[in-house]
């Protein structure tokens, strides 16, 4: 056990100091390191886990490599695969909030991300093809992967896409009343968040005018227990309750916040550390980046124990490849506007195409590579 403990904290402690680019970067590096470079899982069982973190709330990638802990070394493993994850990006953070109360600006990092990207992009493209050869293996799994892939692309929420296309390959495999059941079974996840959310709510009404470490919490703990979707879903949360009804951060100071969580590695969701730090120094920082990680290890903590059964029943493990479908297609659309953000310039996209054929071809460690971009960017773009 032991043995399996250290792996896992070396492991995803680089993960956390490396992995740039939000949650389907994070997604790609830590299939490559844990289905391609180590086999600890198949490509199948990592794409259920997958599939499970996008039916409860919170940041995705996070408890993503939750339930890998948990998979590779039980309880124990849980919580060094979650904490080494997030930890090195909340000290970057944390550092970064220091010197902006110190200073009152960003670093200057735009050459070094410039670089970072197009690697990153290579990283997912890479990964998206082999997801696609495992969960897109029939017709079926092919057609629902198009449709949720479509109705990303306009706009349908992500809980919609996967409830649709889990039912429908239930009613595939023509057993309509289990069907029904199976699938309310697989949302159970979701409704025990809803309900964690609910409180959230109402713990965070406590929160008064004044920045106190309690409220503080609480309204973390609320974003943490209630939030689907992306950064940006974090950004209008955030700027509900601690712009116009709090009144503890301004416009500006919130952007900069998000900014440097989408500019440092690991989770986008410690934007909530430097919150914390600009309302309520080194005191605030530590509980306003507990109240927004803790229920991501509650509910892979509840849901984790269940998945292995999915696959034992027939009418499950359908739904479940129905999930997987759509969210591979959801993590399709997501690469989008990474692509043209990325591929903006020659140098740009020579770095992805050298990144893409060191991936395929010689299996190239994703970290280096996204360390070498980072100093090409840094020379070239800066």
């Amino acid at each position: 056990m032991r043995a399996e403990l250290r792996a896992l904290a070396l492991l995803f402690l680089r993960l956390g100091a490396t992995s740039f680019g939000g949650p389907a970067a994070h997604v790609a590096m830590m299939e490559d390191e844990v289905v391609r470079r180590r086999g600890w899982l198949t490509r199948a069982e990592f794409l259920d886990l997958v599939g499970a973190t996008l039916l409860i709330p919170g940041p995705n990638s996070t408890e993503l490599a939750i339930h890998i802990g948990h998979r590779r070394a039980g309880w124990p493993g849980l919580l060094v695969a979650g904490l080494c994850f997030i930890v090195p990006a909340v000290v970057l953070v944390w550092l970064a909030a220091w010197g902006y109360g110190r200073y009152g600006t960003l670093p200057a990092v735009s050459g070094v991300l410039a670089g970072i990207k197009p690697v990153v992009f290579a990283v997912v493209v890479q990964a998206l093809w082999g997801f696609g050869r495992s969960a897109l293996g029939s017709a079926l799994t092919l057609a629902l992967g198009a449709l949720a892939f479509t109705a990303a692309l306009i706009g349908v929420h992500e809980l919609v896409i996967l409830g649709v296309v889990a039912l429908i390959a239930m009613v595939d495999a023509r057993v309509t009343t289990g069907g029904v059941a199976a699938f309310a079974g697989l949302a159970v996840s979701k409704h025990v968040a809803a309900a964690g959310g609910a409180l959230g709510v109402a713990g965070g009404g406590l929160a008064g005018a004044a920045v106190a470490l309690g409220p503080l919490f609480l309204v973390f703990l609320k974003a943490g227990a209630f939030l689907f979707g992306s950064g940006y879903v974090l950004l209008a949360f955030l700027r509900t309750d601690l712009v116009v009804r709090l009144g503890w951060l301004t416009e500006t100071q919130l952007l900069d916040a998000v900014a440097v969580g989408q500019f440092t590695p690991g989770p986008v969701f410690t934007t909530a550390t430097f919150v914390g730090y600009l309302v309520a120094g080194n005191a605030g920082a530590l509980l306003a980046t507990l109240g927004i990680f803790l229920p991501a290890f509650v509910f892979v903590a509840l849901t984790a124990p269940f998945l292995p059964r999915l696959r034992e029943n027939a009418l499950l493990s359908g739904a479940l490849d129905g999930v997987n479908a759509g969210s591979l297609a959801l993590m399709a659309a997501v690469c989008l506007p990474l692509g043209r953000d990325a591929l903006a310039g020659p140098i740009p996209v020579a770095l992805f195409a050298a990144a893409f054929v060191l991936l395929t071809h010689w299996r190239v460690n994703s970290a280096w590579l996204v360390l070498a971009g980072g100093l090409l960017g840094g020379f070239f773009l800066g």
